[in-house]
């Protein structure tokens, strides 16, 4: 399969010790403390830990969340909030803003923070995979699930948790709609190449692979449209990456739209569509070039050397010869002036989110450890206010090394 994706960085965070001397008064409020911190410790350590697999990072992330559960949740299911909704002061980094973070003392800001990184972590994973030479089967398959649960926390997110937070979301940043929806839309948009190149492998009909292609460069389209409003300073790349994919699968769809017309008996109209295919390949290369030259967050390659990318450019080239030498000895058609239309509409293979929910509460919170935090027994200087000791350090990601004839570079 041997894809390349886009990549942001992973979000960072400041330590958190879950250590509320005086306020914990009982050995059960002790211990649900103390397995908060090893599995939120835990949890980062994962991120960046290139072993880690999806069963390893769900078991972690649901450890993490069912203990978290307890800040935010009402024990008798009311509609009553939790008393230690705000008891700790969180702080994220963004995955465009670089390493200036947000605060909050918020347990669902916590949460959904945590939620963003995991559902990132999904991203990168399907990245590494896809990024191989020599992908199995059940790779793919992992490559297009890790995408559509990636989608599914995302949209989760947006729909369920980030309109319960107090604070309102900053413009700009990683919770706010523009940007979560893009990265919603880019995990099918990615989930669909693996389809289509499944369906390439497989010979299905042309049809098909066109009518997909075409859906996923809409797709690609609308994710940089939602971004359009950013700051280039810190959106360019990310849209560098949007805008050429979109254009390489409208290239794509033409290419395979004219094998169809071809078959069709359309000669004239398939070498039409063939010259369209090579306008928005061009188009697309070029726009490998400026996403090179690019400066922002994200990963840094040279997508116009990938294997990919190649292909593609030769099976235009053949298929728009083949065409041309067809015409020339048996169809004698008049190739139109104008591009056909693509009204195309893939029947199958198209990419919805898996549905998400985060895990029930851990069966540690109890009413009884619940009442066990005494609040009155707080430091009353215990505010919002960062500590010295809450330094937000940028994770180290995996050095993802290219594979032989990728054409990427990695930084």
């Amino acid at each position: 399969m041997t894809h390349w994706f886009h990549r942001n960085p992973l979000k960072a965070t400041a330590p958190v010790s879950f250590n509320y001397y005086g306020v914990a008064t009982t050995p059960a409020a002790t211990k649900v403390c103390n397995d908060l911190r090893l599995s939120r410790t835990r949890l980062l350590e994962l991120f960046t830990d290139s072993s880690c697999n999806p069963e390893m990072m769900k078991n972690a992330a649901d450890l993490y969340f069912s203990l978290l559960q307890g800040f935010i949740l009402s024990l008798d299911n009311t509609s009553q909030e939790c008393k230690l909704r705000y008891i700790q002061n969180f702080k994220w980094t963004d995955t465009l803003q670089g390493q200036v973070p947000s605060a909050q003392q918020d347990a669902v800001f916590e949460l959904i923070s945590m939620g963003f990184n995991v559902a990132l972590w999904y991203t990168k994973y399907a990245s590494r995979l896809a990024g191989k030479e020599d992908i199995t089967e059940d790779e793919a398959k992992d490559v297009h699930r890790s995408l559509k649960i990636a989608a599914g926390i995302f949209k989760h997110l947006k729909e369920s948790h980030i309109p319960k937070l107090i604070t309102p979301v900053e413009k700009g940043r990683d919770l706010e709609a523009r940007l979560i929806d893009s990265y919603i839309i880019q995990c099918q948009a990615e989930a669909q190449e693996v389809t289509i190149a499944r369906a390439i492998e497989l010979k299905h009909n042309p049809g098909l692979i066109a009518a997909l292609a075409y859906e996923t460069a809409n797709f690609y389209q609308k994710a940089d449209q939602t971004l359009s409003s950013l700051d280039p300073t810190y959106a360019g790349k990310w849209r560098k990456y949007l805008n050429l994919k979109s254009c390489f699968y409208m290239a794509y769809a033409y290419c395979y739209h004219g094998q169809t017309l071809l078959t069709s008996d359309k000669c004239g109209e398939a070498i039409r569509s063939l010259q369209e295919s090579e306008k928005f390949f061009a188009k697309a290369e070029a726009l490998c070039k400026e996403y090179g030259e690019t400066k922002g967050p994200g990963t840094t390659a040279k997508p116009s050397g990938h294997l990919f990318f190649r292909k593609l450019g030769s099976l235009i080239k053949n298929t728009l010869e083949k065409c041309q030498r067809e015409n020339g000895f048996i169809y004698f058609q008049k190739v139109p002036a104008e591009a056909p239309q693509l009204e195309l509409k893939a029947n199958y293979g198209l990419v919805e989110p898996v549905p998400f929910e985060f895990p029930a509460l851990n069966a540690h919170w109890t009413p009884e450890t619940v009442a066990a935090f005494d609040l009155t027994k707080r430091p009353k200087e215990d505010t919002a206010k960062p500590k010295p000791d809450e330094e937000v350090k940028p994770l180290k990601e995996p050095d993802i090394k290219p594979q032989k004839d990728s054409g990427c570079q990695i930084s």
